[in-house]
Formats: structure tokens, sequence, C-alpha cells
């Protein structure tokens, strides 16, 4: 296997454009490889020395998240906690201590497993994938970005550089949670996201909702338009669970039955809509809603 170092941008791009894979923290790659999920590239160029992929840039329009960012840092970092907070409790869950601290937000999105943790947040929130190739700079929905259990229509000499997030108003509230039988390392069973903006009266202006480990890739819940205008109480909680359940299509493995997931993540979605209105309603709620 031949490895090279890059120092800029450019040079990431120039190994990519001869088939070299870009490796950062390497927590999915290394990894995989030792499971025999997938041998190692004939060729890798590690881009965790390019500092300006390192960076968290915030405006009144959004918020740029350099792909090198890790999970300890966003878990921790003021503007993310109060403003993207369902991003944070996600990075707060990811792995272990070590894992958070080495592997980065643009790695989690590019592995395209559809048990990921940042993904739902990243969803609800509207976030857009910045792809940088030699041809230019190209945007998409990080909805868009996943295809399959670990694909993506990212092209093989284009680079993740950045996550590109829009401003939340001051009367919005975002969660993230997820079934866990331990504290630590653990892979999600199920997990929901849910982002939820209020208006005048404290009824639903805005509801995005979407789900982790249920479908090959992280899905959206369809059909949250006719809760809109409506006061969050024990009925509209109870079609938020029922509408995540039948939009699931979970599999059975070694973790849990299609059956079990199906039922648990919508107890998930009905939790991450009730954490996120408490935050929408200015209630704090420490990160992550898992461990609060």
């Amino acid at each position: 296997m031949k490895f090279s170092i890059a120092t800029s941008v450019a040079e990431a791009l120039e190994a990519l454009s001869r088939g070299a894979r870009p490796v950062a923290g390497g927590t999915d790659l290394v990894v995989g490889a030792r499971g025999g999920k997938a041998p190692l590239p004939d060729e890798v160029v590690a881009i965790d020395r390019l500092s300006e992929l390192a960076g968290i840039e915030s405006s009144e329009d959004g918020h740029r998240i350099g792909s090198l960012v890790s999970h300890a840092t966003l878990m921790d970092h003021d503007t993310i906690a109060t403003e993207l907070t369902a991003l944070a409790d996600a990075s707060a869950l990811v792995g272990s201590p070590s894992t958070r601290n080495v592997g980065t937000l643009g790695g989690n999105v590019m592995n395209g497993s559809p048990a990921m943790d940042t993904g739902a947040p990243l969803v609800v929130l509207g976030a857009s994938v910045e792809l940088t190739s030699a041809d230019g700079v190209r945007r998409t929905a990080v909805a868009d970005l996943w295809v399959g259990p670990g694909q993506t229509s990212a092209r093989a000499d284009e680079l993740c550089t950045a996550l590109v997030i829009p401003a939340r108003p001051a009367n919005a509230g975002s969660a993230y949670v997820r079934l866990e039988y331990r504290r630590a390392m653990e892979i999600a069973v199920v997990g929901a996201a849910a982002a939820v903006e209020l208006d005048d009266v404290g009824s639903i202006a805005e509801i995005a909702v979407a789900l982790t480990a249920v479908a090959p890739t992280i899905v959206s819940v369809d059909g949250l338009d006719g809760l809109i205008g409506r006061p969050i109480d024990d009925e509209l909680l109870g079609e938020v669970s029922e509408r995540a359940a039948a939009t699931a299509s979970p599999i059975s493995d070694l973790r849990a039955s299609d059956t079990y997931r199906r039922h648990c993540v919508g107890v998930m979605a009905r939790r991450a809509v009730e954490a996120a209105t408490k935050r929408a309603e200015g209630e704090t709620i420490a990160v992550p809603v898992n461990r609060s």
C-alpha cells in the first residue's frame, strides 16, 4: 500500500485523482479492514494536517464546519451546542473518548453508514456537504449524498471539505437520541433526530424528524406538514411516533430484530421531538440528551 501526507488541499486532490483514498482519523477505515468489511486501498493520502479543513465559521447566514473537525470539538463547542444542539448530542455519543478526539465529522459523513450518529441531526438541520475536486466546488444536501449502506454520490476524485448548515431562528431547538444497551463504544441500534421551530403561541411552525439505523440510509419521516400550527401534546407526539415507525424499514441482525427496531424508533422519535421542543422553549437540557 502506498501512503502519502498531503500538505495542501491541492495535493490531496492530486492524490485522489490517481485513485488514493483520503484518511484523517482512520477510525472507520482501519476498523473496517480489521473486521474484514473492506480491504485497505492500494493508496492512502493523509489529510489530517490540513488546518484549513479544521475550523468552524459562523455568520448570520449559518455555519460552515470543516470536514476535519472532530466529534470532541463539536460536542464542546459553544455555538454548536447552543444553535445546532442535535449535532452536539450525536457527537457526544460517538464511540469512546479516543474515537471522538480522532474521528472527524467529514469522515463520519463520507463513510455513509446508516447507523452513523451525526447523520440524522445533519438531515433535520438542513445541512449540505461541500465536495471539492480539481473541477471546482459543489454542494449537495446530505440527504442526497447517501445512496446506500456505505455508498455516497460523491465521485472518487471529490474531497469532502466542509458541512454547511443554515442559521436557526431563536425559537428553534433540536435533539438527537438513540437506544443504548451500554453507555460507551455503542453503535446505534436505532436513533432519531428532531428539529422544531415554534410560533408565537408555542405551536409548531416547522418540524423535521430523521431516523438512524432503520433503513439502508438515514431516512426522513415524511408527512409531518400536517402537524404545523398544532400544540405539542401527547396526541401530536403519538402521531410522530406512529409515522416514524411506519417510515422505518429495519432489518433483523445480532443487535435487534426488525420488529423491536420499528417499535423503538417510534419511541426515540417521540423523545427527540420532546427534547427539541423543550430546547426551543428555552429549557436547558444538557448534551447529550441520552445522559441528561
